[in-house]
């Protein structure tokens, strides 16, 4: 495996963006190149999210996937884009099941032009987003995207089946969480070793570390839903209970409180009735019974198993960004 020629020092995200900004800057060119649909709400509804603040974590993690092993080539930077065009497919999608009318601190799509628009644009961004991959003519990347595509779709379904529903299990809540968002996670990251010639073990060790690093993500995401900054967050706070989502705080909580209060609680997720007084009523039984710092313990638990995964792999400027972007997911703030 080739080593970069330099390993740089970096001690924060971002020091991360900076080291990869020329990658990510090209990912964005290739987002709008392909943006062109002849339906001009398309277009319109697909630039309002994608233009919207997104972090491009996808996209980074398949770019520092290929250099770790000291590619170049910028061809595979249309990669990172159609990933973001799936993973933005899905944000459409999940603000219509949801009922959402907030995202990243703007109105969404959904509330600007309806759900059907909503559907519609997120249809064609993961038809374009296939459409484009299969011209790499890659069996690795078609399979590991369209189970990744797959799994999403499960695991919207499993969710809408868990919705309001007080005795799910944590285990069952971790496969969700697994199929809706970890596994586009863990296909960004091996997608960038198979385009870069890894062996498949090491594809497979990339898989693994995406995979506990996008567990990890939704844990941290689960917590910020309860202990934000609300202006930070760009959404309110509590949105997940007050749409019957049962995540892991939540899960903590009905597994430690008392019955009196556990019986409080499913009357509150069953009925959708969650007005603010009883959020912060919900919010002090989890901080005196400790569900953010469990959900906060989980996710660390997830971070330290995807470092695991990056040992048999030499130093290396993309290898110490990986290990920052760990550290990030848990310790972001928004």
């Amino acid at each position: 495996m080739p080593n970069e020629p330099a390993v740089k020092n970096l001690d924060s995200m971002e020091d991360v963006w900076d080291a990869f900004q020329s990658d990510l800057n090209e990912v964005e060119v290739q987002i709008h190149k392909h943006l062109h649909s002849h339906a001009p709400l398309i277009n319109t509804v697909a630039g309002h999210i994608l233009n919207s603040g997104g972090k491009r974590i996808r996209p980074l993690l398949l770019i520092l996937g290929a250099r770790m092993y000291g590619y170049i080539e910028k061809d595979f930077l249309l990669l990172g884009s159609l990933i973001e065009f799936i993973h933005t497919a899905t944000l459409l999608h999940d603000d219509v099941l949801d009922e959402a009318d907030i995202r990243r601190g703007q109105k969404t799509a959904r509330r600007i032009w309806g759900n059907q628009a909503s559907i519609l644009v997120g249809d064609y961004l993961y038809s374009q987003a296939m459409a484009l991959i299969a011209t790499f003519h890659n069996h690795g990347i078609n399979e590991v995207l369209a189970d990744a595509c797959r799994k999403m779709a499960e695991g919207e379904v499993l969710q809408l089946c868990a919705n309001s529903q007080p005795d799910l299990t944590e285990a069952a809540y971790l496969k969700i969480v697994e199929y809706k968002t970890a596994t586009l996670v863990a296909a960004s990251c091996k997608v960038g070793g198979i385009i870069a010639g890894a062996s498949l073990e090491e594809q497979a060790a990339l898989y693994r570390f995406g995979l506990h690093l996008g567990m990890a993500f939704q844990l941290a995401d689960d917590r910020l839903d309860y202990a934000a900054d609300r202006s930070r967050l760009g959404k309110s706070l509590g949105q997940d209970i007050r749409q019957g989502m049962i995540t892991l705080p939540l899960l903590h909580l009905l597994q430690t409180c008392s019955t009196l209060e556990r019986t409080w609680l499913t009357e509150k997720i069953l009925s959708h009735s969650v007005d603010d007084h009883d959020l912060q009523a919900i919010l002090v039984l989890m901080k005196k019974l400790g569900s953010l710092a469990y959900a906060t313990v989980r996710a660390r638990e997830y971070v330290e198993a995807a470092a695991l995964e990056l040992e048999g792999f030499p130093d290396s400027t993309a290898k110490r960004s990986l290990a920052i972007v760990s550290c990030y997911m848990v310790n972001r703030d928004q």
